[in-house]
């Protein structure tokens, strides 16, 4: 996720630390584990320095960034947007929740029955899996995670969504050509945003349904 031991240790420790005040900001009991979305990241990204200083391999630092990075967040992601949306999005978040489900069960099957890999290639990290199906579990992933966002029916959410799907797509791009890891970055930056949601849009959504509750 970062371009070294070093670099993933101290963003994850920030990102850890924007999760600690997400969570101590939530003013709604359903937003909590949305809020917490970013103390996982900045977990995972400490787990890669782990990966790292073992110069990559199939140790459990390994295993336990594959276990986070795939079936963890298929379900964390979708499941706390369904938490924190308004009701008339629920239904359609039901259903991205199922496809997460069925996407984080095969993916965890597939970790595992078959070898977890690491390899350091200069200031990224590769990782190998033996998964089946991979196009089906890349739509299943990317429906339940980014698609839960942009289809949550809060602004915020909204906004998060489209930030995470373009700063992904750029991550993706400098990944695989090797040059630089980028990931802990869109990570920092998605959980600042998830903050400044936690502090403006429920409570303007708590607000406006005050209101029509009084009318």
């Amino acid at each position: 996720m970062c371009w070294s031991a070093t670099a993933d240790l101290v963003a994850g420790t920030a990102v850890a630390g924007v999760g600690v005040a997400c969570a101590a900001r939530v003013r709604r009991g359903r937003d909590l584990p949305l809020a917490a979305l970013p103390l996982l990241l900045g977990a995972h990204q400490i787990v890669e320095s782990a990966v790292w200083q073992s110069d990559g391999g199939s140790g459990p630092a390994t295993v336990a960034w594959a276990v986070i990075a795939l079936p963890l967040l298929a379900v964390w992601v979708p499941a706390g947007v369904l938490c924190a949306a308004p009701p008339h999005a629920r239904p359609r978040l039901a259903v991205l929740l199922a496809v997460g489900t069925a996407t984080a069960a095969m993916l965890a099957y597939g970790l595992v029955t078959g070898p977890v890999t690491a390899e350091i290639r200069g200031h990224t990290v590769g990782y190998a899996f033996d998964l089946p199906h991979v196009p089906v579990l890349i739509a299943g992933y990317l429906l339940a995670t980014l698609g839960s966002l942009l289809l949550s029916g809060d602004r915020g959410l909204l906004v998060l969504g489209l930030l995470a799907a373009a700063g992904a797509s750029a991550c993706w791009a400098l990944w695989r050509t090797e040059f630089v890891s980028t990931w802990c970055a869109l990570a920092a930056v998605c959980s600042v945003v998830l903050l400044r949601w936690i502090h403006t849009g429920p409570a303007s959504a708590a607000r406006a349904g005050r209101a029509a509750a009084h009318r």
